[in-house]
């Protein structure tokens, strides 16, 4: 069966110039690695961080099944969902959390990298521990989202490490000889007395960003629950509820490394019990007007692209959820004006506080 990679389809929540189905390495890492998929007996294929799907479907065009795939994006998740069903090959692949099952005896592994160091040092220690001892790992991108660096790191998991010739501004690492696996663990802080745990390749890491410092600062007192909207490390859930004893919180992202890192912040700061912690796309698992108070610091970038239109969906969503009369509390970069998307989305907008480089408002339900 033949797909045509062009035909995939950009999945609707991500706007930008720059977001594609299917780029110049996807391609690459799929000519770069058909002789070694050739060879493979079902089930031994692994496909790391698909962006919408073109390693995973292009591998099961080419007569691949049983992929192991695993995304860290649910949106990512949901668009390969999308298109293998438009391509009549949906059972050729299944979903997998990031963890042992995902690279187990794995001989082949599709890797598109990622830019933070200590994701791809996860990663890569993982494989080692777990894939078979023959597995090759063909990891690529965009050469200006490459550094040295991650040679490195790949060569401080595996014994040789080759990088391929540049092709249409893309670049793939073949790495072979694994040794030195380990599971990924996450770092770990004592940041202005919250415990902080943060897995490789989440926004901040094991620190408080400038922009959530700000929102913390000025944090209500939630009367009946509250929601971290996009919580990357859940710090904002670990204080409401390290401050109100009796308060249950939710914590909702859409990446996995992100749920990982709040669920081990909540244990680590001893709230575990009532911080739940979700996978979602904006807050599409919440039913309408079910929430009181929802914080966000809302991303202005994804998959290496700056975009705006981002922030704008998630407005829309948290005044779904919220009831007639609940706040969003926002933090932004003052620079990007969000103030009338706000009023316009949710509903009057306050400012409560403002340093040189954030803004925090309350916009109130109507």
């Amino acid at each position: 069966m033949n797909i045509a990679l062009d035909d995939l389809s950009r999945w609707p929540d991500i706007e930008g110039p720059d977001l594609v189905a299917v780029d110049a390495a996807d391609r690459l890492l799929l000519d770069e690695s058909a002789g070694a998929r050739a060879a493979l007996a079902d089930g031994s294929l692994v496909v790391i961080d698909d962006a919408y799907g073109a390693l995973t479907l292009g591998s099961a065009a080419a007569g691949m099944r049983g992929i192991r795939v695993h995304q860290d994006a649910l949106s990512g998740e949901r668009a390969l969902t999308a298109n293998a069903l438009r391509a009549g090959l949906d059972t050729t692949f299944t979903s997998h959390e990031r963890d042992a099952d995902l690279v187990r005896d794995a001989r082949v592994i599709l890797l598109r990298l990622p830019r933070a160091l200590r994701a791809l040092d996860d990663i890569a220690g993982l494989i080692a521990a777990y894939a078979h001892p023959d597995v090759v790992v063909y990891a690529g991108g965009r050469i200006k989202h490459m550094t040295p660096a991650m040679n490195d790191v790949l060569r401080g998991r595996f014994a040789r490490v080759d990088v391929t010739h540049a092709r249409q501004k893309s670049r793939v690492l073949i790495a072979r000889g694994p040794h030195d696996g380990a599971d990924p663990r996450p770092e770990a802080a004592t940041v202005d007395g919250l415990e902080v745990r943060a897995f490789g390749g989440v926004f901040a890491g094991a620190s408080i960003d400038i922009g959530t410092r700000l929102l913390l600062a000025h944090l209500p007192e939630p009367a009946d629950g509250a929601i971290d909207f996009a919580c990357g490390t859940g710090v904002v859930a670990a204080a409401w509820a390290t401050r109100h004893p009796s308060v249950r919180v939710v914590a909702t992202d859409r990446s996995a490394v992100a749920v990982a890192s709040a669920r081990a912040t909540a244990e680590a700061n001893g709230v575990a019990d009532r911080v739940e912690v979700f996978r979602d796309d904006l807050l599409s698992s919440r039913p309408d007007a079910s929430a009181s108070l929802i914080a966000l610091n809302p991303p202005f970038h994804t998959a290496g692209a700056i975009t705006e239109g981002i922030a704008p969906r998630m407005f829309a969503d948290a005044a779904r959820v919220l009831r007639p009369g609940g706040e969003l509390w926002t933090v932004w970069n003052s620079a990007l004006q969000y103030r009338p998307a706000l009023e316009r989305q949710v509903g009057p907008t306050r400012q409560v506080a403002r340093d040189r480089k954030f803004t925090v408002t309350a916009s109130t339900r109507r």
